[in-house]
């Protein structure tokens, strides 16, 4: 879909631009964005590097499990269908964990796994997703990100004096997002039908 909706603003642009007689200058937008985006791509590999190097540590070192374990607690309250003890509950964590770090490529495994085993657990097992399900894509897509690595290797590859700044305001807001996301997932929760929630 999104596919169509770039296709459309692109050829929009230059129909509209060949009307108005600025074909040129399109031309040389669509030429100087492109060199941008090398440039900043080229530029983001370094502090990539640097980054995820850092983060991939941080897990050899155990401190995502030492965060996943810490997490645990509030999970137990977040995922109240999930049985005590059950293997899910750290692919949760381990997600939730990585999510936080900025470990992306880490986090994406532990959280498909997270996913199937909610599905096993799902008590209706036709194409409705469970209340866990729900919740755990929320927490998912809404995430705390204690550090912005994308971010602040992209203000680092365009020059910006300093990238750190962002730190406590996406600490703050992604806080507010998940805070945020949490209370409207349990309260459409509580409105929805859903066959296979137990009473």
């Amino acid at each position: 879909m999104m596919n169509w909706i770039w296709l459309f603003f692109i050829l929009s642009s230059v129909i509209i631009s060949l009307f108005n007689g600025k074909i040129d200058e399109v031309s040389n937008a669509i030429l100087s964005s492109a060199q941008s985006a090398v440039t900043i791509s080229l530029g983001l590999v370094g502090i990539m590097s640097l980054w995820l190097g850092l983060m991939q540590i941080a897990q050899k070192a155990g401190l995502i499990k030492l965060i996943s374990r810490f997490l645990s607690p509030f999970l137990k309250l977040l995922f109240p269908g999930i049985p005590k003890n059950d293997p899910v509950q750290a692919d949760i964590a381990l997600n939730v964990s990585a999510n936080a770090l900025g470990l992306g490529n880490a986090a994406t495994p532990f959280g498909i796994k997270a996913m199937e085993g909610l599905k096993r657990l799902n008590p209706n097992k036709q194409d409705v997703a469970s209340d866990d399900m729900c919740t755990f894509l929320t927490i998912n897509t809404a995430g705390v990100q204690l550090i912005p690595v994308s971010v602040i290797a992209i203000l680092t590859s365009v020059g910006s004096g300093n990238p750190g700044e962002i730190l406590i305001p996406t600490i703050i807001t992604t806080f507010s997002a998940l805070c945020i996301g949490i209370i409207f997932v349990k309260c459409l929760i509580k409105i929805s039908p859903n066959p296979g929630r137990k009473k």
